[in-house]
């Protein structure tokens, strides 16, 4: 499994039923580099890095071809710990503690693997379609059982592990999300085309870093 590093810049829907509005214990148990996504908005483009993180909900149950399975959840955020960046944020909430500066120079996010949370669920609408997304991050209350993830640990890294190494039972989605990348175009030798919002990408709040909202 590839590592993944996030650091602070230099300079600075589904098929199922959505998960209702709440706070839920959850235990992160994959993520995948998405690499440098072109993304278009309000008539201007920026490539971003990109990274897919999934927590799955230990006591939310669902069936799925006659398996009991937790409810999941994921989100997509710039790969960056900009003081501004949704992702530095969240992480700084998990962990209930500011990152220090030894730490900004780079985080892996292999560190996030396994580990317990509260995530706070909100719902966003969109073209009369309603998403479930990851409001806000929290570290378990005191007294409350850390769990086990019961899905596989899955992380994915374009340096380090390739693209032919992308891990079995990834969605079509995030393959597609994996092969629009910038890198993936200069490495199949295709060029690259602008990455247009679609429902792996329901809306939520804005990082104030790029003012692309994801």
């Amino acid at each position: 499994m590839g590592d993944l590093i996030v650091k602070e810049p230099e300079g600075s829907g589904s098929d199922f039923e959505q998960i209702d509005p709440g706070n839920y214990p959850a235990v992160c148990y994959r993520y995948y580099d998405l690499g440098k996504q072109r993304l278009e908005f309000e008539g201007k483009s920026k490539d971003t890095h990109r990274v897919f993180i999934t927590w799955e909900f230990p006591d939310e149950r669902i069936e799925i071809n006659g398996e009991d399975l937790p409810r999941v959840i994921s989100k997509e955020y710039t790969l960056s710990l900009h003081e501004n960046a949704t992702l530095r944020q969240h992480l700084e909430t998990w962990r209930g503690k500011k990152f220090s500066k030894e730490e900004l120079k780079g985080f892996s996010l292999q560190n996030i693997l396994g580990v317990n949370c509260i995530i706070n669920v909100i719902h966003n609408t969109r073209n009369d379609k309603t998403y479930a997304n990851v409001g806000s991050i929290a570290p378990l209350m005191k007294g409350m059982t850390k769990r086990e993830p019961e899905n596989p640990i899955v992380s994915f890294s374009i340096i380090n592990d390739g693209f032919n190494n992308i891990p079995e039972g990834t969605s079509e989605k995030v393959i597609a999300k994996i092969q629009n990348s910038l890198e993936y175009k200069a490495w199949s030798g295709d060029a690259p085309n602008t990455n247009e919002y679609d429902e792996m990408n329901p809306p939520g709040p804005t990082d104030d870093e790029d003012r692309i909202p994801f």
